[in-house]
């Protein structure tokens, strides 16, 4: 969040200083395997190289960026201890400033009191001693290889959660359809007999992982038959269906023990309780917000980066202040 948070001022400085001796070079400094993935809660695109190029599109990056997550060499030299850690030099390769980019972690470019980094630029591009050489970064830590066994000791911990799936009948969704929590539903129907469901699955399973740091949470939906329950577990089982451990934690204070059901009804009874726009076939997911505002439908399998794009849309991927 706070990387995000001045892209918009990096792009800016990038525009405001083309044509004066200045140029801007963006380097990840992240190992990809060492990043849990609920620490990407407010991303759409984790840190490899080829999710940084689809980041970067997205945004607009007018300056050069670059992967430095397969060594590191690169950031263990620098020193990068945090994202964004900037290290402005002179024209003798000289390092002059090293910290922040500005003293605010929020986007909103009102809050800033302190312009660092445009302060060492504009000093050494007017001869003048930078009036303060170094400060602070703020953000992320540097995501180091050597964190990669505790990232796989996660991924461990979570295939031995439990997947369990319930009955649910119409009364039952219309609650979960009204939400009266205060987190983003995904609300996910599919059936064991239908392939694009299945092959979704996964992308569901990391999406809820991904987000479960924030105000969300994956809840699926079987169309089948109540006595192919076991079938369902099976299948639910088998692409590990499971709810990360804080969304467990807030699905029981609502009184529930599961996000995975079964509905125990017709067609015609599901579409009324939780969507009407619903045609009746499989896959088909929602977004419902606070207060039962349903603020995304899509018939069919999912795009991931698109249902992530609407997901960070709504969250934010900023800390707010």
């Amino acid at each position: 969040p706070s990387a995000q948070a001045v892209e918009s001022r990096v792009i800016q400085m990038v525009d405001d200083y083309k044509g004066k001796s200045f140029q801007l070079v963006a380097i990840s400094p992240n190992s990809p395997g060492a990043i849990r993935i609920n620490e990407l809660g407010y991303s759409v695109y984790g840190d490899t190289l080829e999710d940084m190029k689809l980041h970067a599109n997205q945004r607009g990056f007018n300056f050069p960026y670059l992967f430095d997550g397969e060594t590191q060499q690169v950031s263990l030299a620098y020193g990068a201890l945090a994202t964004p850690h900037i290290f402005i030099f002179d024209k003798a390769r000289r390092l002059q400033y090293s910290g922040r980019v500005d003293d605010s972690k929020y986007a909103d470019t009102s809050l800033i009191k302190a312009h660092d980094a445009r302060n060492a630029i504009e000093a050494l591009l007017t001869g003048t001693p930078v009036p303060v050489a170094t400060t602070r970064p703020h953000g992320c830590s540097t995501k180091w290889a050597d964190k990669k066994e505790a990232v796989a000791n996660f991924e461990a911990e979570f295939k031995q959660r439990p997947v369990t799936v319930e009955l649910i009948d119409a009364n039952g969704v219309r609650a979960l359809a009204k939400n009266a929590s205060e987190k983003l539903r995904l609300v996910n129907l599919w059936s064991i007999t239908c392939g694009p469901c299945i092959e979704e699955l996964p992308a569901l399973v990391e999406i809820a992982r991904q987000f479960e740091t924030r105000d969300f949470e994956l809840i699926t939906i079987s169309t089948d038959r109540p006595a192919q329950q076991k079938a369902v577990q099976k299948m639910l089982q088998r692409n590990h269906v499971a709810m990360p451990k804080l969304t467990e934690e807030s699905v029981r204070e609502e009184g529930r023990m599961t996000n995975n059901f079964i509905f125990d009804g017709g067609t015609d009874d599901l579409a009324a309780a939780l969507d009407p726009k619903w045609q009746g076939l499989n896959p088909y997911s929602i977004l419902i917000a606070p207060k039962g505002e349903i603020i995304f439908r899509h018939d069919g399998e999912i795009d991931p980066s698109e249902l992530k794009t609407k997901i960070v849309d709504y969250l934010g991927r900023f800390y707010q202040p």
